[in-house]
């Protein structure tokens, strides 16, 4: 029995080992998420491409330094040539992050943080194409570090070296940080600014200087614990968006702008990562459970648990008050159907006047599927003021509940279609519960983690779902087999329900949503039960983004995954941001221009990400306020302009 305990504690001691160095890295980079949201209050979508850099940019200076005079006397596979090509990584991505604030985000600090988000969003696509141009597709695996290549044996385990001198280097980090945040004046002024910024900037203090330090301070963390990593992790195009979702939970488990509590998450995260593959399979009550795929949602399950019982984090702390009154969001315009009308009517004639362009007509069907999606999340971000980054969640099960009821069930597709949104919608009123109780950037983390719980539901239910692999064979019947019927169909059913969710926002509901939105105090004393409200909008939400994922599988045939992955929340984000969210048809052109130009671009070049993150930053550098909004304002000076001559 005392064998067995200890060979059961050094399994423990192990894996706990493993997890402290896997936190090592995330830590750094969530610390400089948190630093840089913690003064700038821009949730930095492009965090996870700074530590790809710090990945690639490791390796070719290590490569560099192997083959290049510098390699004289051994420098470059020597221990020294090692540890300076991680530290010049990380000062060089430093100064990316630099360039990335001067030449993009400063120039719109003082749009809508929802347009910031969709910026370092454009800054993703262009960097994962300049790492295709640079570095190729290939996955690139980094050398051992010289000197810590070996192990040391703990309690008759081998454990790597290297992951020893990871376990000491995030400590020596968070040191620094807190001796930079304590001891030295800018550490003083970024504390001020996390609490008080608006205070700090009533004193006279350069923000845009300070603005631009705390961007070097976190893409250079975000870099080092990219080229840490090398070692241990090949360097590959998709860490960007895998790496930035695990730095958003930990910010969040650890509290937004708190450096000790992203040190606590990452611990926490990474501990229960490493026992999960350590657990492997396991039998209980009967019931085979595998650990082991855990390690796909964990972290999600860990935030979840966390926000329910701590709204704020571990050592979070509520948004401090806003000094001066936010400007309100401008009154909604009631759709002007004698528009939309004859709108709905052209395009109901592009099948007859364009019989034998099929292209166009899957183009077209497309477009009008994701506006209708868009509008199902304007409700939310927009009228509600409740940002969802998880929307696709609803979008990918209600494909798969169509689909599964036509394949498994026999149901016809006609009854699916009534049928899979309201599986969508009581999952979104599940998921709602919990999320209305959280606001902000907790609100939309807590949609995330939902979103990839029922993600990886998906993903690892094969026997149901057909796993990784999806479903196929998902066609509609034979009066809707042509691409011109289908459209008439999806023009219709995504027609009636934009119609039916702008009806809704102007409706007593609607105008109790946009009351809680711009004073949440003031609804709640006539009465009003605003989390009551905000729930239903949930359902409502999830419902027609339901029907539209119903729509997207018939019309493709087959599904996947990726339906209710976070690229297609992503995706959805950005056609209401691009679009406007102050607006009322601002989803609709979002979705419309989006959806073309991704295709467009696809088709042309194989750096289309690149292509469309220039053409979105400019879209959102000359309209901060989206498309619609952009072309509304343009209109109203052009009519002040005739009345005033």
């Amino acid at each position: 029995m005392s064998a067995q305990f200890a060979v059961t504690f050094a399994s423990v001691v192990a894996q706990l080992l493993n997890g402290l160095a896997g936190a090592s890295s995330l830590f750094m980079v969530a610390a400089g998420l948190s630093l840089i949201f913690g003064v700038t209050r821009i949730v930095n979508f492009a965090h996870g491409s700074l530590y790809m850099l710090g990945l690639y940019g490791g390796y070719s200076l290590l490569e560099g330094l192997q083959t290049s005079l510098l390699s004289f006397g051994g420098f470059g596979r020597s221990p020294l040539g090692f540890w300076a090509a991680v530290v010049i990584a990380a000062l060089l991505v430093g100064v990316a992050g630099v360039l990335i604030e001067v030449l993009v985000l400063r120039r719109i600090y003082r749009a809508p943080e929802l347009f910031q988000l969709l910026a370092t969003f454009a800054v993703v696509l262009v960097v994962k194409d300049i790492a295709l141009a640079v570095w190729g597709a290939e996955d690139l695996v980094g050398p051992r570090a010289p000197g810590l290549s070996g192990t040391v044996d703990i309690l008759g385990r081998h454990v790597p070296q290297y992951d020893l001198a990871l376990i000491v280097i995030a400590p020596v980090v968070l040191l620094g940080l807190w001796l930079a945040l304590a001891r030295t004046r800018w550490g003083a002024l970024v504390r001020a600014a996390t609490q008080d910024r608006e205070m700090v900037g009533a004193l006279g203090v350069n923000e845009a200087w300070l603005f631009t330090g705390v961007f070097f301070v976190g893409a250079m963390l975000a870099g080092l614990g990219g080229a840490l990593q090398l070692p241990r992790e090949p360097a590959h195009l998709g860490l960007d968006l895998a790496l930035i979702a695990d730095a958003f939970v930990v910010t969040v488990v650890g509290g937004l702008g708190s450096v000790p509590g992203a040190f606590l998450a990452a611990i926490l995260i990474g501990v229960v990562k490493a026992f999960c593959v350590a657990l492997g399979t396991r039998e209980w009550l009967g019931i085979e459970i595998s650990f082991s795929r855990l390690t796909l949602v964990v972290e999600f399950l860990v935030m979840a648990a966390v926000l329910i019982a701590r709204p704020y984090g571990l050592l979070g702390r509520p948004p401090a008050v806003q000094r001066a009154a936010t400007e309100p969001a401008p009154p909604l315009s009631p759709p002007r159907w004698q528009v939309w009308a004859p709108a709905l009517v052209l395009l109901a004639l592009v099948p007859l006047a364009l019989p034998g362009d099929r292209y166009l007509l899957v183009l077209l069907t497309d477009i009008i599927i994701f506006a209708l999606f868009a509008v199902s999340l304007h409700v939310l971000m927009g009228p509600s003021g409740m940002v969802s980054f998880g929307h696709a969640a609803y979008f990918g099960i209600a494909a798969y509940a169509a689909a599964l009821l036509l394949k498994r069930a026999a149901v016809p597709m006609e009854a699916t279609l009534l049928m899979a949104p309201i599986v969508a919608g009581g999952l979104a009123l599940l998921f709602g519960w919990f999320c209305v109780r959280l606001s902000g950037v907790y609100l939309a983390m807590l949609t995330l983690a939902f979103a990839q719980i029922a993600w990886s539901v998906i993903y690892q239910w094969g026997s149901l779902t057909g796993g990784s692999n999806g479903m196929i064979g998902v066609w509609p019947p034979s009066w809707l087999a042509s691409k011109s019927a289908y459209y008439w169909l999806a023009l219709a059913l995504c027609a009636l329900g934009i119609a039916f969710l702008w009806r809704v926002l102007f409706s007593p509901f609607g105008y109790a949503l946009r009351a809680g939105r711009d004073s949440s105090l003031r609804v709640e004393a006539i009465g009003i039960d605003l989390r009551r409200q905000q729930w239903l909008a949930f359902a409502l939400a999830g419902a027609l983004a339901g029907l539209a994922g119903a729509l997207f599988a018939f019309s493709k045939g087959s599904i996947s995954p990726e339906l209710s992955s976070i690229a297609q929340s992503t995706d959805a984000l950005v056609m209401v941001l691009l679009g406007g969210v102050e607006t009322l048809t601002g989803p609709v052109a979002g979705a419309a221009v989006f959806t073309w130009l991704k295709d467009e671009l696809a088709r042309r070049t194989e750096f289309w990400r690149a292509l469309l993150g220039l053409v979105i930053l400019a879209l959102v550098l000359s309209f901060p306020q989206g498309i619609a909004g952009g072309a509304r304002q343009l209109w109203d000076r052009l009519r002040q302009r005739g009345v005033a001559t």
